[in-house]
């Protein structure tokens, strides 16, 4: 295998940095593909809590996470990172934390019994949840905050970022695939077509393979990526005219910019349509449209497989048309699906393919060009880059947290079973989540277009 080396001093990448850089956050994807797709099923159908509770331990570590990211950011800029690097310590720091607590997350509570009451085994699961989200978000932030770092151009940064998400939708279809295949050879179909406590076994292996598989790309990323030090970024050439021209933002600063609530505004609705879609397009198959459990990983999967076709052309169409048209594309495409989920009231296994592939490929396109936008922004601003990554993650995160929190409050039934009226309940969810906030993201992307993204870079 060749070296992974800098094809030259202006900050591009040759292949193998570029493949060695995208799989450091495949760890976390495989992990968030579970959490937002499996979490509420397996909390409420498998483990009986219910939905109320369940909502609030996926509520617990929204906060948790949405709390510590910008913190991470902004003690991840102040970081000397002398030797090793700030951004990767900061990165295996989260991957220990990630791989020492997620095991328990899918695993029954070890110290509880059938006359445990519900609230003790969300303090049980709690501190678990805390500790891995502060992992996730210290990996997160440390692997976003590379980007602007390794590369300089746009389109540079375009691709970087489809490559993290090329890789991103690689790590889905993986757990997706490795579900399907536990469900359909392993499931006891013998004993029942749904969910319920025989699956524990299933997601606790699902849980280990994850680990595993993550864990391997993890230490392909600290192997093969390089990281200028403190001492580097100090010795940077640069010119004193530029130096004594060009502002130099600090965390505070960053809070004077009116372009930062406008992306930071543009990333929630963007998560928000991802995440929630994901934590709620299991539970909308199984107890909407009452398809055999199975389809909890055959959907997603086409969802992901879209999104992977998608992002390869968004490199060379974003060229053409730009960030800002290629994620009002992609907003068509999460209203399409949504409007295709309120008329048609009778969808079947045939029909859920198709909307699924639109609702997929929608997704990756906005997402990527979302996280664009933020490198965009940061420019060559990179000292003070993570703490812009971890603010747009904390709109995020707190936003899912209270979206889902309402959602599982609202729901016509709190028992394990679902009612008559909860059957359609999630059907009104999916559309409403996907189509209401891809139109409040069509606002905040009008008011990019009008009024660009620019920093008051000159003193």
């Amino acid at each position: 295998m060749e070296p992974c080396v800098p094809v030259d001093s202006e900050r591009t990448l040759s292949v193998c940095r570029r493949l060695c850089y995208a799989v450091g956050h495949f760890l976390n994807d495989l992990c968030a593909s579970m959490w937002f797709s499996y979490l509420l099923v397996y909390l409420h159908s498998v483990l009986g809590l219910r939905s109320t509770f369940a909502g609030v331990l996926l509520l617990i570590g929204q906060l948790a996470d949405g709390v510590c990211t910008p913190l991470i950011g902004y003690e991840s800029d102040r970081s000397p990172g002398r030797r090793y690097g700030k951004r990767k310590s900061w990165h295996l720091l989260g991957t220990i934390c990630v791989i020492a607590s997620f095991p328990f997350i899918f695993n029954p509570c070890l110290a509880c019994s059938a006359s445990t009451p519900q609230w003790a085994k969300i303090i049980y699961f709690a501190p678990f949840i805390i500790i891995f989200q502060f992992g996730w978000a210290a990996t997160q932030i440390s692997h976003l905050s590379l980007i602007p770092e390794l590369v300089s151009s746009e389109s540079g940064k375009v691709e970087l970022t489809a490559y993290r998400y090329a890789f991103t939708v690689v790590a889905n279809i993986t757990v997706y695939a490795v579900a399907w295949v536990l469900f359909h050879f392993l499931s006891q179909e013998d004993i029942t077509d749904n969910l319920g406590q025989a699956d524990i076994p299933l997601f606790r292996m699902l849980a280990l393979i994850v680990l595993g598989v993550g864990a391997v790309f993890s230490l392909i990323f600290h192997i093969g990526t390089k990281e200028k030090s403190g001492e580097d970024l100090l010795r940077r050439p640069s010119s004193d005219q530029e130096a004594l021209s060009v502002r130099v933002l600090q965390w505070k600063h960053w809070l004077k910019e009116p372009s930062f609530y406008q992306v930071a505004f543009v990333y929630m609705c963007t998560r928000l349509i991802v995440n929630l879609s994901q934590s709620y397009i299991t539970v909308y198959i199984t107890n909407s449209l009452l398809l055999p459990k199975n389809f909890i990983a055959i959907i997603p999967l086409v969802m992901y497989v879209s999104g992977f076709v998608s992002s390869l052309v968004m490199k060379p169409i974003s060229k053409l048309v730009g960030i800002s048209m290629m994620y009002f594309v992609g907003l068509l495409l999460v209203i399409g699906f949504a409007i295709w989920v309120i008329f048609d009231k009778n969808m079947g296994a045939e029909s859920i393919y198709g909307a699924a592939v639109l609702l997929g490929a929608g997704s990756a396109i906005i997402l990527v060009m979302s996280l664009s936008m933020t490198a965009k922004l940061i420019g060559e601003q990179t000292q003070s880059g993570a703490f812009v990554y971890g603010s747009m993650s904390f709109t995020d995160k707190v936003a899912n947290g209270v979206g889902v929190i309402i959602i599982q409050s609202i729901r016509p039934c709190s028992t394990e079973t679902c009612c008559p009226a909860c059957i359609w309940f999630y059907r009104d969810v999916m559309a409403t989540v996907t189509g209401g906030v891809a139109l409040a993201a069509v606002v905040g992307l009008l008011t990019i277009l009008i009024w660009p993204l620019k920093t008051r870079k000159n003193e």
